[in-house]
Formats: structure tokens, C-alpha cells, sequence
């Protein structure tokens, strides 16, 4: 997370006074991308209050800084960040990005359910969704894996007023994972899935701090491989709270994953 335009050296001369008028208020919202000149650190704003504003760079790393005059750059330029006046605000958002419904106790659970593959799935629907599913009444269950889903469908005894949707993991053409979600024919359950390996390629690797997921050689459980490439031990329990701790929103997801868990949600709710 860089700004731009800041020529060969921001700190050469007065750069506190600009060439033309006064330098600009700019009120800390959260999301906006500042600079600490003197210190290089570049980040989005998370927090302000009166002891100053708190910056997080692209790596999870925050900072905090006193709201001096002209003490950033935005854009290049100097600017002083101020408190965000008090007033009407626009409707708050969940972590999925929907309206979030004030006020409003959990609905009594549907016989109509959500069923992921594994802890860490119903753990990251959760985080993203569960004010959603709350409001809806959805609950979720994991499956620890899909092997048996024909006889776990059959089980559920899918109809009208009773949907199901599974959300899969590595659902692409030909893997064993289609082969198995081809044998569900109900039209009262919605198998669906996204493109990962597993639920934590879903999580975007900017998010957590990475390049990019590491390519794991066939053969090599593809989570140990993930730990043993980036350099974080051998215990991908741990790995996983760093990875759950990363996402706070559904930007923090890819695309592939966001549209496949909306449209189970939609699925089981239209009854």
C-alpha cells in the first residue's frame, strides 16, 4: 500500500508548506490511505480518536500517530488528518457487506440448513455471515468432507419446506469432489462450491499478508505444504487462527467463494 507521486525525496525542503494555498483538513474515515512522512509508514486508517489516528498497512501492521498539523501525505501531499465530525451515519454494514438489522434477535433456526466441509469453512461462513444467517434463522453444520453426501442428503430427507445447500470445496470438472455432487438430484438441495483446494485459498493472500497461496506438490497434504512454504512451523491449527484472524470483511475473500455462499443463503431462505 504505497502512495504515488511523491518525487525523489518527500522530505527535502519544507514539504509541510505547499506551493499554492493553505494545506487541506481531511477527516480521518476509516479506509482512507495516508503516509507518515517521517517514518515512511504508509496505511489505511482503522481508528481515531483523541490520542490520534491508527494506521494498518498491507501486512497487518498498525501504527499510531498524533494528528499534527500537516503530519501526513495523501496522494503526495501534505495534509493534516482531523477527527471525524459526529453526525448521521449511513446504515451499518455486516462483515458480508449487507444491512445490518438492528436491534433484531435470532430468528428460531429453519429446518432449512447450510452444510460446509470442514471446521474451518463453518468458521469463516460464520465470521462473514453469521449476522445474516442469525437474522434468517440458517444454521450451519460441517460435514468433514463430502465422500457420503448421497446418504447424508438422504438423511436430511430434503422437500419444500425443508431446503438444503452444500457448499464444496475443489468443485471443478473432473475432480472427485463433481463426480460425488452429480449424484444429487433433489431440487429441493443446491450443491455449489468454489474453485480452492481448500477454504483457505478463499481468503485473499493480501489479507493475510502473503503473495500469493504457495503451489504444493502432489503428494504433500496441501495445508502441511502451505505451513512448511511460508515459514510458519508445523501446526496448521495455528496457522489457521493467523489466517481467520486476517478476515474482517468480505473484501478480505475472493470473489470465487462471496457469490457461491450468497446464492446458498438465497437457496435456502426462498421457502
Amino acid at each position: 500500500m504505497q502512495s504515488k507521486d511523491y518525487g525523489n525525496d518527500v522530505l527535502a525542503g519544507d514539504w509541510r508548506r505547499p506551493r499554492k494555498g493553505r494545506i487541506p483538513e481531511v477527516p480521518a474515515e476509516p479506509g482512507l490511505v495516508a503516509e507518515d512522512p517521517g517514518s515512511g509508514f504508509c496505511g489505511a486508517v482503522v481508528g481515531c480518536d483523541k490520542f490520534g489516528v491508527t494506521l494498518e498497512d498491507r501486512f497487518g501492521k498498525r501504527r499510531v500517530f498524533p494528528l499534527t498539523k500537516s503530519g501526513f501525505l495523501i496522494d503526495g501531499k501534505p495534509v493534516t488528518l482531523v477527527r471525524p465530525e459526529a453526525g448521521p451515519r449511513g446504515a451499518a454494514r455486516s462483515a458480508s457487506g449487507s444491512i445490518a438489522v438492528q436491534g433484531v434477535r435470532a430468528q428460531v433456526a429453519k429446518e432449512s440448513r447450510i452444510y460446509v466441509e470442514g471446521v474451518h469453512d463453518a468458521e469463516l461462513v460464520e465470521k462473514i455471515w453469521g449476522h445474516d444467517l442469525r437474522v434468517e434463522g440458517v444454521v450451519v453444520e460441517y460435514l468433514e468432507g463430502v465422500d457420503d453426501l448421497p446418504a447424508i442428503v438422504e438423511d436430511f430427507g430434503p422437500d419444500e419446506e425443508r431446503r438444503l445447500g452444500v457448499l464444496v470445496d475443489h468443485l471443478v470438472e473432473g475432480s472427485k469432489e463433481s463426480r460425488i455432487a452429480a449424484q444429487i438430484s433433489s431440487p429441493h438441495v443446491l450443491v455449489t462450491g468454489h474453485p480452492f483446494i481448500d477454504i483457505w485459498e478463499a481468503v485473499k493472500p493480501a489479507s493475510v499478508g502473503i503473495r500469493a497461496w504457495p503451489r504444493v506438490p502432489r503428494g504433500i497434504p496441501w495445508k502441511d505444504g502451505v505451513v512448511a512454504e511460508l515459514g510458519w512451523g508445523d501446526d496448521t491449527g495455528e496457522a489457521w487462527k493467523r489466517i481467520l484472524g486476517s478476515v474482517n470483511a468480505y473484501t478480505d475473500l475472493e470473489p470465487a467463494l462471496l457469490g457461491r455462499v450468497e446464492e446458498l443463503i438465497d437457496f435456502v431462505t426462498a421457502v
